[in-house]
């Protein structure tokens, strides 16, 4: 349930519209998910996180439908629920099958496990595999 209000978009501020056009345009949808509302009570807060997601989102090395999983892999390790569900969609709508979904899934569960034991066990990183080592680091298990 929202702490705050879900704006529509006849009760946005004229810097809240701005953004939301931009969204719109970017997306190339007319959609506009509850987090942009919820955010577009402080256009300030609402631009700045705009902004960055947009560049950070934007097309780079990483593939999109890749940079799409990797958002859902942190929101699972973050327990957020709502970026879980819009990020899976985004991945979907990218090209992700159920297949690689499982997959993914598989990973950020074994890595909740076995980062917790190495954090438990207070186990030390390997001298390969720090950068500043003799042997180059980067050396697979």
């Amino acid at each position: 349930m929202a702490t705050v209000k879900l704006l529509s978009d006849d009760e946005l501020s004229p810097e809240a519209r701005a953004i939301f056009d931009d969204i719109r345009k970017t997306r190339q949808s007319e959609f506009v998910n509850n987090f942009w509302r919820a955010l577009a009570h402080d256009p300030k807060t609402l631009g700045r996180t705009w902004e960055s997601l947009k560049q950070v989102m934007a097309p780079g090395v990483l593939e999109p439908k890749v940079k799409e999983m990797l958002y859902v892999a942190v929101s699972i390790a973050h327990g957020c629920t709502y970026c879980i569900h819009s990020h899976t969609a985004g991945a979907r709508a990218k090209g992700m099958t159920d297949q690689e979904y499982a997959e993914m899934v598989a990973i950020v569960g074994m890595a909740a496990e076995t980062n917790r034991l190495v954090t438990a066990l207070g186990v030390p990183v390997d001298d390969v595999f720090l950068i500043d080592s003799a042997r180059g680091g980067g050396q697979d298990l």
